[in-house]
């Protein structure tokens, strides 16, 4: 006869690749997760917006510039 495991069963609906570790006793939890796309494009717009500013209002292309 085996004896039961001693370690507490996780729920069904957590999976090995979505493992939550744990910091500050608990405290803060994380998991491995994705990014989502859309946060990727306010990514990208928000630096192509900061170059546009950087290069307009912050002197542009520095002395001897046109305009």
């Amino acid at each position: 006869m085996t004896q039961p495991e001693s370690t507490p069963s996780k729920p069904a609906s957590d999976s090995s690749s979505h493992e939550m570790e744990e910091y500050a006793g608990g405290y803060i939890k994380a998991r491995v997760g994705h990014i989502p796309v859309w946060l990727l494009v306010v990514y990208a717009v928000l630096f192509i917006w900061a170059l546009y500013y950087l290069v307009t209002y912050w002197g542009g292309l520095g002395p001897g510039r046109f305009g």
